[in-house]
């Protein structure tokens, strides 16, 4: 794939810059809050949820539980729901749900079809799952068409929040930071409860604007990392990284541009979302190589992002049946199924990422 600016800022080695940087202070986090007017207007609001991934390192436990091999964020996890009806109702409290879209991929028709019955103009179905970049851009291109000023949230349909309200609480944060500083992406940043090496971690830079603890620039990224990296970034006070960002539509697609121009001129060509269901031609796709946002648009444009780090969240990308088990631990629910798995499957029990970080 072209570039049109090297990956510095990317961590690509062991031998790269958290052990040779000086370590941060400690930054004491505020916890974020509701205002009353905010400044991000609700009506410029938009939200992208990504639903189109395949969920195969959870294929084990959402077989188990549905029968078939549906992706997690199509799988009834929880007794409230599929993990993509709880995004839905996440969105819906900060954005106006005739404005949120919906990444899907067509194979996966038997599963959001149902469930998306109320949103199906919103959908925007691709016609392979070519990672988080295409439809992200798809997305800002086509909303753009309509506002060039609106807002963009993009939420991941599959990961978990134990704290619901104090998600809320960080959007809203998100979306008027993001409404004042129109140049800027701002992602928001779990704090971390342990040295995790299957995350993707944020290296945080200091403190800005007015001297908000928990608004902070970012030095770079680090995705699964070894352990030992990990216990340094820990010791430093990254972040999760959870891929909830919010930002102008100008902003996502001015580092897109930057970035990796190609997907951008190749996507810029389809026919964009216009208020129906739209599937994204073949043809296009065949054009688009297979791109992740993380690794090649932030982490070579983190000149233009801040982080908003937020505490208490309980976040969880679901990642590993142990995860699941672990959340449903904690919050002292037991769903129909589970009984069942663990006794057919009693190691999954042993391997809770919360117990051991480097098996996770």
């Amino acid at each position: 794939m072209a570039r049109s600016k090297r990956e510095v800022t990317s961590r690509t080695s062991e031998e790269a810059a958290v052990s040779a940087e000086p370590e941060a202070g400690v930054i004491p986090m505020m916890p974020v809050s509701f205002r009353a007017e905010p400044s991000g207007a609700r009506h410029s609001r938009w939200a992208l949820i990504l639903a189109g991934g395949d969920g195969t390192r959870l294929r084990s436990l959402t077989r188990f539980i549905c029968g078939d091999n549906r992706p997690k964020q199509f799988c009834p996890l929880f007794d409230g729901g599929t993990l993509l009806g709880n995004t839905v109702r996440r969105a819906e409290r900060s954005v106006p749900a005739a404005q949120t879209l919906f990444a899907l991929t067509h194979t996966h028709r038997d599963f959001y079809a149902g469930e998306l019955d109320g949103f199906q103009s919103q959908r925007i179905v691709q016609p392979a799952n070519k990672g988080t970049t295409p439809p992200i851009l798809f997305s800002a291109l086509s909303i753009a068409r309509m506002d060039e000023n609106a807002l963009m949230a993009v939420l991941p349909s599959d990961h978990y929040y134990s704290d619901e309200a104090c998600f809320s609480a960080a959007l809203e944060s998100a979306f008027e930071i993001a409404a004042e500083r129109p140049e800027s992406v701002v992602l928001i940043g779990a704090q971390p409860s342990r040295p995790e090496v299957e995350y993707g971690w944020i290296e945080l830079g200091a403190s800005v604007g007015d001297g908000s603890a928990e608004l902070l620039g970012v030095r770079g990224f680090w995705e699964k990392p070894s352990l030992e990296i990990a216990e340094t970034l820990f010791r430093r006070h990254s972040a999760w990284n959870t891929f909830v960002m919010v930002g102008r539509v100008g902003a996502f697609l001015e580092m897109v541009a930057q970035a990796i121009p190609d997907v951008l001129e190749a996507v810029r060509r389809a026919r964009l979302w216009t208020g129906s269901e739209t599937h994204i031609d073949d043809s296009v796709y065949d054009r688009v190589p297979s791109s992740d946002f993380s690794k090649h648009v932030l982490s070579v444009e983190i000149s233009r992002l801040l982080v908003l780090r937020v505490r208490d969240l309980g976040w969880s990308d679901l990642g590993h049946p142990g995860r699941v088990l672990a959340v449903l631990e904690n919050n002292n629910s037991k769903p129909r199924w589970m009984k069942a798995w663990t006794q057919a499957n009693p190691a999954a029990v042993n391997a809770s990422p919360e117990a051991n970080s480097a098996v996770a």
